[in-house]
Parts: structure tokens; sequence; C-alpha cells
């Protein structure tokens, strides 16, 4: 991992990525999904997580999040281990047309380590930049919540549910997440966020 990814100040927020082994497309599906967003809840309501924005991808997601123990990489840690052992746990036990394929994958992915012993479901690393300003955070919020324009998915961002677009764009969002304050308020209708979702026509 380069030097300039690791989480050094454990109570500053950061902007995080965590891919999946492969780049699987596993979260176009809805009960995968689901197991990210109640894993947010549940660490939002009793880890000390504290996320200020998010968006699942088909094979990525992107967060921004603090831990109020100042124990962020244990915070990810835990994240991951635990949503992993439950998306095996769904490919195992629910319908699946792609489970041998997808199973496959992430146990190949353990052959080059000892770490995981059957299955792999996230590739290492986080990639993890802190967020050392207002400014840094509205930049990394606007590529998290653009990343289902960028991709062709929506035209706007805020008509993706499974990111935090809505929760800045004072509608519900499917998670209740901690606002960042906007450094620019007088002038948010001219921000790259604000462009993509202007209810003007």
């Amino acid at each position: 991992m380069k030097a300039g990814y690791v989480i050094r100040d454990q109570e500053r927020p950061h902007f995080i990525t965590i891919t999946v082994v492969d780049w699987i497309d596993i979260f176009t599906r809805k009960n995968y999904r689901e197991i990210i967003s109640n894993c947010f809840r549940f660490c939002i309501k009793n880890k000390g997580m504290i996320l200020y924005g998010y968006v699942i991808m088909s094979n990525h997601i992107h967060l921004i999040v603090q831990s109020r123990d100042g124990k962020l990489s244990d915070l990810i840690r835990d994240f991951k281990k635990f949503t992993a052992n439950q998306i095996l746990a769904a490919l195992h036990n629910e319908p699946e047309s792609r489970r041998e394929w997808i199973l496959e994958r992430f146990a190949k992915a353990t052959e080059t380590h000892t770490r995981n012993k059957n299955f792999q479901v996230w590739q290492y690393g986080n990639h993890a930049e802190e967020i050392f300003s207002l400014k840094f955070m509205w930049n990394k919020l606007n590529y998290i919540h653009l990343n289902p324009v960028r991709s062709g998915i929506v035209e706007k961002a805020i008509h993706y549910i499974d990111s935090s677009a809505r929760n800045y764009a004072d509608e519900k969002g499917v998670l209740d997440i901690t606002l960042a304050e906007n450094p620019v308020t007088d002038t948010r209708k001219n921000s790259e966020f604000w462009k993509y979702n202007s209810y003007e026509d």
C-alpha cells in the first residue's frame, strides 16, 4: 500500500474506497446492497461511525467516514470483515445465478496469500485520503455523488438511491448521515453538485 494512503490520524475523517476483488459487480443485486446499508446503520448506531457521505456502486463503495472513538482503521476492518461474511452467507443461501463463478473468483483471490483461508470478498487496502478541509470534503462529496452520473446510470445524482446525494439535496435518503457544512453556501448553485441536481430546468 502506498504511504500516502495509510490512515495516520485515526480521529480525522477520511475518504475511503472499498473495492470488490476482481471488480466483480456484485452490487447489481439489491440484497447485497442492503447488506452494506444495514451494516452502515449498525455501525452508526453502535460502533461510533460518523458517515458524511457514501455511494454504493456495482463493484465498489466510496465513503467519507470518521470514528468517534478515534479507531478508524479498526472500524473499517470490522466493517469489511462483517460485510464479507454476510455477502458470502447470502451467496451460499439465497438465489444467485452467478454463485459458482463469483465464489470461484473469491476463492482464487486467496491463492497469493494466507490471510483468507477460503474466500476473499474485498481487495486489500482502502485508498484512504485524509479530509483536511471543508473544501476538500466537498470535492470528495461531489466526486462520490456524481459517480452514478459519470457512469451513465442516472442523469442526476439525486436519482440514485444508494448514495447520500438525496441527503444533501434536503430529501430523505436511505441512510441517516451526518451532513458536512458547506463552505460555499452563498454560491451552492454554482457548484458541480448543484449543477447536476438543481430542480430548475
